[in-house]
C-alpha cells in the first residue's frame, strides 16, 4: 500500500512524491481525525477544568497537523500549477473553508478559550504573557468569524467564506492562464534593438523549441520589465504594456483564444459583494472595517488620513520628476514610455544603468553576500544542503544555524520564472516553529522570486531592483525562521498584524544599498571583481531617483484598495473604474490609457491577503525606515542594535502588541520623517520634530 506523502507528521515534505490524487484523501483524513480529536478534547474538558498546557496546546497541534497536510499543496499550486493539481486544489477549497469556519464558530471552543484566558488573567503571572496573547488573538478571531451569531447567520457566513476561497483562487488562476496564453513572435532584428542579450537569448530558445525562427517572447514578469525598460521600439513597448495591463480582462488578446476566456470582471464583482456581505453579517459597516479589526491601524479614516498625508507630501515631488523626465525625452510621455526614458535619464544623471550593473550581480554572489550580512548581524550561518527532496531541479534548500552551530530552521529558494508559476515574489511558511513535550520543530520557509533564468552561456544576472527584491523576501524569511515562539498560531509571522508584517522585509532592503554590503554581494560574472567604488557611490545616489513617482504609485494602489472595500460597489465594472480614476486624480501623475485594467490582475487584493490592507506596505515602510535610522545612528552592523532588533521585533511573532514592541526597540513611537528623508522627499533639516505616524 502506497503511503500518502501529505500525511507525514515530521521532517520536510516529500514534494517530488506528491501527486494530485493524494490531495483530497489526505485532506479528508486530516479533517476527519481533527474532528474526532476535537470532540474527545471537548468531552474531556467537560469533566475537569480546561488548562492551557493540555487543551490549548492540543488545539495548536490540530491546527499544525492541518497546516502540514495542506501547506505543500498550496505551495505547489503556486509554483507548479499543472491542470490536475489545480483541479484537486479547487475541489478541496470549499471543504477546507468549511472546516476553518466551523472551528471558528464553535461556541464550545470559544467558551473553552475564554475560561482558560480568564484563569490566566487571574493568575497574573508575567510568564504567561505569550499564552495570554495567543488567547486574546484567538478570542478576537472567534468574534470575527461570527461565533455570537444565530445559526442561520452562521451558516450564511460559512457559505460566503467557502465561495470566497473558490473565487479568489479562480481570480489568481485566470491571471496565470492569461499570461501563459499570450506570446509574441518577432522576426525583425531592428525591432528588438536595446533588449538585454539574456532576454533575447531566452526568447530565441523559446522560438527554437516551438520550431520557429526569431524571438518568441512570453508574458512573464522578467520579460515584460526588460522590454518596457529597454526596447527602443516604441510600438513593441506599447504592445507589451497593453498585454500586461489587460491580463485577465475583457480587453485581453490571446490570438485564437476568446478574450473572455480568462476575464476576471465577474469574479471581482462577486468577491466584493461577498466580502461586503460577510462584514455586515458579523456587524461591520464594510469589509475595510472588518479587515482593520485585526490590524494596527484603528479605522478606515486613520488609514485614509495616513495615505492622503503621504500623498500631500509626495505628489509635488512626483510631478516635478515627471516634468523633468518629459523635458529629457523632449515630448509628453505615455505610460509605456516612462520606464524606458527613466532608465536613460538615470544613466545620464548618475552614469549608471541596468546594463552596467547586471554583470556585477550574479545570483550566487548575491546570495553568498546576503548570507554573510546576516551572519555579521545575528551570528547565524546559512548552509546549502543538497540531499533534500524538491519540486523542481532549480530549487535549493538552506539550513540556518545559530552562533553555536545548532540548527534553528531552514528555507527553500525557488527563484526563476516559469510558465506554470505565479508571478511576483513572496515568502510562505513550509513548517512552523513548535515547541512542546516532543521537542522543537524548526521553522522552514519558502523564498520565491521570478528572476530571469540563466541561459546556456550566461548565469542568472540580477538587476539591482532584483537584488532589493531578494533582500526583501529574505527579510520575511528571517522573520519566520528566527522566531523563538513555540506556539504555531503566534509563531513567526502568525498573529502579526498584517500592516506590520512588511517591517522586517522592508528593513532588510536597506542593506542592499550600503557600500559595505554592495561589495559583499557583487562580483562580475567574468572577472569576479566587485562593483567599482565609483559605481557603488552612483548607485547609492540613485536610490532617491523617482522616489516621488514610486511613492504616489503605491499610494494610488493603497487608496484604491481601502476605498474600494470601504465604499461598497455593487454595480458594473465601470463604477470601480470611476473610483480608480477618482483616486488617480488625487495622487497619480502618470496618465494611464483607458484600456488599463490593473484591477483584473491585482492579485494582492483579489487573490491574496492584502484586501483592505495594501496600505500595509507604506504603513510598515514607515516602521522599517525608522528602525533603519537606529542602525544608521549606531552603525549598520552594530551588534547591540542588531540584537535588540532581533529580540524585540524578529523573534516575538504575534506574542506582543507591535506598537509597544517597536517603541521598546526605538525608545519612542514611530516617526514618518525617516521614510520621507530616505525617499529624498524631505531633507533632514526640513523634517518636523515629533511628526509621528
Amino acid at each position: 500500500m502506497t503511503t500518502n506523502p501529505l500525511l507525514a507528521t515530521g521532517g520536510l515534505p516529500e514534494f517530488s512524491a506528491i501527486r494530485p490524487e493524494h490531495v483530497r484523501p489526505a485532506l479528508r483524513e486530516v479533517l476527519d481525525e481533527n474532528r474526532r480529536e476535537l470532540e474527545q478534547l471537548l468531552a474531556n474538558a467537560n469533566s475537569r477544568r480546561a488548562d492551557f498546557d493540555h487543551d490549548i496546546v492540543a488545539l495548536e497541534n490540530l491546527a499544525e497537523r492541518l497546516h502540514r497536510g495542506w501547506s505543500p499543496v498550496s505551495h505547489l499550486h503556486a509554483v507548479c500549477n499543472e491542470p490536475e493539481l489545480r483541479a484537486a486544489y479547487n475541489e478541496c477549497l470549499p471543504e477546507l473553508a468549511r472546516y476553518q469556519t466551523e472551528i471558528a464558530q464553535d461556541e464550545r471552543l470559544y467558551q473553552l478559550y475564554r475560561q482558560v484566558a480568564d484563569d490566566l488573567e487571574a493568575a497574573d503571572s508575567a510568564e504567561h504573557s505569550e499564552a495570554e496573547r495567543l488567547l486574546h488573538l484567538a478570542l478576537r478571531e472567534f468574534h470575527l468569524a461570527g461565533v455570537d451569531l444565530a445559526d442561520a447567520e452562521k451558516q450564511r457566513f460559512k457559505d460566503v467564506m467557502e465561495e470566497l476561497t473558490q473565487l479568489q483562487a479562480r481570480f489568481e488562476q485566470n491571471v496565470l492562464d492569461s499570461m501563459a496564453a499570450w506570446q509574441h513572435l518577432e522576426t525583425d532584428a531592428s525591432v528588438v534593438a536595446g533588449i538585454p542579450a539574456t532576454t533575447l537569448e531566452q526568447a530565441a530558445a523559446n522560438a527554437s523549441a516551438a520550431n520557429q525562427t526569431g524571438w518568441l517572447f512570453r508574458l512573464d514578469q522578467p520579460t515584460y520589465v526588460a522590454i518596457v525598460t529597454h526596447a527602443e521600439n516604441r510600438d513593441l513597448r506599447q504592445q507589451f504594456y497593453r498585454a500586461w495591463n489587460t491580463r485577465a480582462s475583457e480587453l485581453a488578446c490571446y490570438g485564437d483564444t476568446p478574450a473572455d476566456t480568462f476575464n476576471n470582471t465577474q469574479n471581482i464583482e462577486q468577491i466584493l459583494a461577498l466580502r461586503q456581505e460577510a462584514a455586515e453579517i458579523v456587524g461591520f459597516d464594510n469589509f475595510a472595517s472588518y479587515s482593520l479589526a485585526s490590524k494596527m491601524a484603528g479605522s478606515v479614516e486613520e488609514v485614509r488620513d495616513f495615505l492622503e498625508d503621504l500623498g500631500r507630501k509626495s505628489v509635488d515631488a512626483a510631478r516635478g520628476e515627471l516634468k523633468a523626465l518629459e523635458q529629457f525625452a523632449g515630448r509628453p510621455l505615455a505610460a509605456w514610455d516612462i520606464a524606458f526614458f527613466a532608465e536613460r535619464l538615470r544613466h545620464e544623471q548618475f552614469t549608471i544603468s541596468d546594463a552596467q550593473l547586471r554583470p556585477y550581480f550574479p545570483l550566487q554572489q548575491v546570495l553568498d553576500g546576503m548570507f554573510a550580512v546576516v551572519n555579521r548581524l545575528y551570528g547565524i550561518a546559512v548552509t546549502r544542503i543538497d540531499d533534500i527532496d524538491v519540486w523542481n531541479a532549480e530549487v535549493r534548500y538552506y539550513r540556518v544555524e545559530d552562533q553555536h552551530g545548532e540548527e534553528i530552521g531552514g528555507f527553500y529558494t525557488d527563484l526563476f520564472a516559469r510558465a506554470n508559476k505565479r508571478s511576483g515574489a513572496w515568502m510562505d511558511e513550509c513548517v512552523v516553529r513548535k515547541h512542546d513535550a516532543d521537542g522543537i520543530q524548526h521553522p522552514v520557509a519558502h523564498l520565491v522570486c521570478n528572476f530571469a533564468a540563466p541561459t546556456a552561456t550566461v548565469p542568472c544576472l540580477l538587476t539591482h531592483d532584483d537584488v532589493v527584491t531578494l533582500f526583501h523576501e529574505f527579510g520575511h524569511t528571517l522573520h519566520h525562521v528566527l522566531t523563538r515562539v513555540g506556539y504555531p498560531s503566534v509563531s513567526g509571522i502568525n498573529g502579526v498584524p498584517w500592516d506590520a508584517v512588511e517591517l522586517p522585509s522592508q528593513f532588510m532592503e536597506n542593506f542592499a544599498w550600503q557600500p559595505e554590503v554592495v561589495r559583499l554581494i557583487s562580483g562580475h560574472y567574468e572577472t569576479a571583481e566587485p562593483l567599482p567604488d565609483e559605481l557603488v557611490e552612483r548607485l547609492r545616489e540613485s536610490r532617491v531617483f523617482h522616489a516621488g513617482l514610486q511613492m504616489v504609485r503605491q499610494l494610488e494602489l493603497a487608496l484604491f484598495d481601502i476605498r474600494l472595500h470601504a465604499e461598497p460597489i455593487s454595480g458594473p465594472h465601470q463604477d470601480m473604474a470611476a473610483l480608480l480614476e477618482e483616486v488617480r486624480n488625487l495622487v497619480a501623475v502618470v496618465q494611464q490609457p483607458e484600456y488599463n485594467r490593473l484591477t483584473h490582475a491585482f492579485g494582492h487584493i483579489f487573490g491574496g491577503g492584502y484586501a483592505a490592507g495594501y496600505y500595509s506596505y507604506k504603513w510598515a515602510e514607515v516602521l522599517a525606515a525608522d528602525a533603519w535610522s537606529a542602525f544608521e545612528e549606531h552603525g549598520i552592523f552594530d551588534s547591540h542594535t542588531a540584537d535588540r532588533f532581533r529580540r524585540t521585533l524578529l523573534e516575538i511573532g504575534g506574542t506582543r502588541d507591535l506598537g509597544e514592541a517597536f517603541a521598546e526597540f526605538r525608545g519612542r513611537a514611530p516617526s514618518i520623517d525617516p521614510l520621507l528623508i530616505q525617499s529624498g522627499i524631505y531633507r533632514e533639516e526640513d523634517a518636523a520634530v515629533g511628526d509621528n505616524a
